[in-house]
């Protein structure tokens, strides 16, 4: 059984059952209101299945599409310059406080701060943050068994990378995983309405630089973005070295570590998935956690959670 450590916030277990098929107005009005036609949210959470939402795949499949408006636009380095900024502000949101605050709780904050990086999070365009710490407890709870919607050992590459967010399955905000969350209503907002943000970015951008800073602001930087998250999914439990022997194949990749500003040391956060920092040693480079030091240091956070000492000698 996969082994639990503190920060993994392990809740109820998953039981059988399916989601019941929504019908195609309340499918398209999911795209404004994700809780429009959900089932009961007292029902059994389910077991995650390979059928495709047909019509919520049509916003992410036009989204990688937009992406060839670089070939009308041109190369516009302005343009370019905030893709990659966005980028970097963006996956810094999702892997400090969507991956270790809102899913593992490996610090604390102010309510102020927490709903202005969770809207810094949402405008990644990864659903809202319950959804996403939602998700990611079960992973760890199940990492690469049978109840793992994203393992790759169980699932092939391709689902485990992105074919399982297309799933009507998995389409639900499970909330008794996250009551800790729910409990603010600026982040069920946050969650219940997950385009808003992204519309008011992508609107923004094109209203600074009109359709090059679109494509390349929006479209491009969060194209990319997209693929970089997805990447520890997937490669991160097939590529790179192993540590410590977990019950899971997780795997540290300083490449990945680079991609994802410091997720790339997956084994290193399965063995102890509440410390604030992925990269243990110091040799292995986590941007993340460089950025909550400065963030600490400014008072904006506190009590980060370090990596237990015994787990920086000879466990393996």
């Amino acid at each position: 059984m996969p082994q639990t450590e503190e920060g993994q916030h392990p809740g109820s277990g998953e039981s059988g059952g399916a989601t019941p098929r929504p019908g195609r107005l309340a499918a398209l009005a999911r795209w404004l209101d994700t809780e429009a036609g959900a089932p009961d949210p007292r029902a059994p959470a389910p077991r995650g299945t390979r059928r495709v939402d047909w019509l919520r795949v049509i916003p992410f499949a036009a989204m990688h599409l937009a992406c060839l408006g670089v070939f009308f636009v041109g190369w516009h380095p302005a343009a370019v310059w905030t893709a990659v900024a966005l980028y970097l502000v963006r996956m810094f949101a999702i892997t400090g406080f969507y991956h270790r605050y809102f899913s593992h709780r490996s610090f604390k904050t102010s309510r102020p701060v927490q709903f202005l990086f969770a809207v810094l999070g949402a405008s990644s365009t990864q659903r809202g943050p319950l959804w996403w710490a939602a998700h990611h407890r079960k992973h760890h709870r199940h990492a690469d068994t049978e109840l793992d919607v994203h393992s790759p050992r169980q699932h092939g590459f391709w689902w485990s990378h992105m074919g399982w967010i297309t799933s009507a399955e998995n389409f639900p905000t499970d909330m008794r995983e996250v009551r800790d969350l729910a409990r603010f209503p600026e982040l069920r907002f946050l969650n219940r309405f997950d385009i808003v943000v992204p519309v008011l970015l992508a609107t923004s951008l094109f209203l600074l630089g009109g359709w090059p800073f679109l494509i390349w602001g929006y479209f491009v930087s969060t194209v990319v973005l997209f693929h970089g998250t997805c990447l520890i999914n997937s490669l991160a439990h097939q590529l790179g070295s192993r540590r410590y022997d977990t019950d899971d194949d997780s795997r540290n990749s300083m490449l990945l570590a680079l991609i994802t500003l410091g997720e790339g040391w997956h084994n290193n956060h399965h063995r102890y998935p509440g410390a604030a920092r992925q990269g243990f040693f110091w040799w292995e480079v986590d941007l993340t956690y460089y950025g909550l030091k400065l963030l600490e240091r400014l008072g904006l956070i506190r009590e980060l959670r370090p990596v237990p000492a015994r787990l920086l000698g000879h466990d393996r």
